[in-house]
């Protein structure tokens, strides 16, 4: 169980980056705790004399350290086990050891604790990997024991004493075992003092550790300490299928991940109502097919029908209060005004914020531009009645003009107009003088169009 930078080599001596199991991922050691006060310079007499010692497969113990010795976390050292001294490594000192003390319910007073010998020397490391090679072949040796006994349990560890004095056998069974033939023959067989030792499922899983279904390593074996009691009420809670290969563990029980977040169920779980009953409308009834609970969501579906039809749960509080007054909706969605009205303000708005924003243009340019769209919607408009009525008026072009009678202005450039206007013309053409009539006495014959083709040429209305 170590990282990749600094994974543990033989007797659990870290051989990578050297921190002695103190490594910033933690992967160092199993069950570690970080000592988030291990910076501060403290003499070793005002230090808290408790230490906390770990032994393979994260089993931990408090010892004494009434030497006083200087120790750093992951330090091997030699340790009195009453009946004769095992090795272990130190994981955890200081005054973070008092709270565990006080946590685990141990009375550093009352309680005896044993004390720290010594620090391990190379020869007592030595002594200890040579006794550890010898617990695969005791494991062995003693499953085959165990089977031609036809005892109905189950070895799962062995672990030796670093005087090798002692063997402790961690075994587990589902019902009480009688082994006490089996003590004799382990004992004649290693020449050693045997303890057995009943574990549940679960400690053998931290013990052995592994992989789980999410990919991590088991929570039993890096962290969790405490085994708490995990029901099938705690998968109904949360919505999740009661299938036993997927909420079971390796160890065979249900996950102890189904309690992590079973408070949060339960509090989301107040809004959403319980139905006895199927809803009730004019279309049919209404089955309950699915619940989102943080969405606060439920699918329900009609008897012949394969669509699921989303609805609030508070649009299902309403439907169930309708059902018990005796009225039935019509459909189990809310008011379609109120949906398409909704969905058109989605719409607005989406098409608002793909539009481009337009750039700023100067005040001058804006009004020119105001003035010529009015010219032209006033040119494009029809009169009114009233402008009918009403004479046009000219626009003005430029400066005001004089108004008078001018019969013999030509028509040309308004730049020649004005440069001629009060003059009278010098060479101007002669008016063409109209017929006169009979009290005037005039002729009254009217001239004769020629019969000829080409240009045509104007009447001679001299008087003959």
């Amino acid at each position: 169980m170590g990282c990749q930078s600094c994974a543990t080599g033989a007797c659990g001596v870290p051989t990578g980056c050297g921190s002695n199991g103190d490594c910033s991922s933690g992967g160092c050691s199993k069950l570690n705790s970080f000592d988030w006060l291990g910076d501060m310079d403290l003499p070793s007499s005002q230090r808290f004399n408790i230490i906390e010692i770990k032994f393979k497969g994260g089993r931990k113990g408090y010892f004494k350290n009434h030497l006083h010795l200087e120790l750093y976390t992951g330090d091997p050292v030699v340790v009195d086990t009453g009946n004769g001294h095992h090795i272990g490594h130190v994981s955890l000192q200081g005054d973070l050891v008092r709270l565990q003390l006080i946590k685990k319910g141990i009375n550093e007073e009352e309680d005896e604790l044993l004390n720290i010998l010594r620090h391990a020397t190379p020869k007592d490391l030595e002594k200890l990997a040579m006794v550890k090679n010898r617990e695969i072949p005791t494991l062995y040796r003693t499953r085959e024991i165990i089977q031609d006994m036809e005892l109905q349990m189950k070895l799962s560890d062995v672990d030796f004493q670093a005087d090798n004095s002692k063997a402790t056998f961690y075994y587990s069974a589902d019902d009480r075992v009688d082994f006490r033939q089996l003590i004799k023959v382990l004992a004649s067989e290693f020449k050693i003092r045997v303890e057995m030792r009943q574990i549940s499922l679960r400690q053998e899983a931290s013990r052995l550790g592994g992989i789980g279904s999410c990919g991590r390593e088991l929570c039993c074996s890096t962290w969790l300490t405490e085994f708490k009691s995990v029901s099938t009420s705690a998968a109904r809670y949360q919505n999740l299928s009661l299938n036993p290969s997927k909420l079971s563990g390796q160890c065979g029980r249900l996950k102890c991940c189904l309690n992590y977040e079973l408070e949060t169920y339960i509090d989301a779980l107040v809004d959403i109502p319980l139905l006895d009953k199927n809803l009730k409308t004019q279309k049919g009834e209404a089955i309950l097919q699915k619940v989102d609970i943080f969405r606060k969501r439920m699918w329900f579906s009609f008897q012949g029908e394969t669509t699921w039809h989303a609805i609030s749960t508070k649009r299902v509080h309403e439907i169930s209060k309708m059902n018990e007054r005796g009225k039935f909706p019509e459909t189990l969605e809310e008011n379609t005004i109120d949906k398409t009205a909704v969905m058109q303000e989605q719409k607005l708005s989406s098409v608002l914020e793909k539009q481009p924003v337009p750039q700023k243009k100067n005040k001058g340019k804006r009004k020119q531009d105001q003035n010529k769209q009015a010219t032209d919607n006033k040119k494009g408009q029809q009169p009114n009645e009233r402008q009918k009525n009403q004479p046009r008026k000219k626009q003005n072009n430029g400066p005001a003009k004089k108004r008078g009678n001018f019969p013999n202005r030509q028509k040309g450039n308004n730049a020649e107009q004005k440069q001629n206007e009060g003059k009278k013309p010098n060479n101007a053409p002669k008016q063409q003088q109209q017929p006169k009539s009979k009290k005037e006495g005039g002729n009254n014959k009217k001239p004769q169009r020629g019969n000829f083709r080409g240009k045509r040429r104007r009447p001679n209305n001299t008087n003959e």
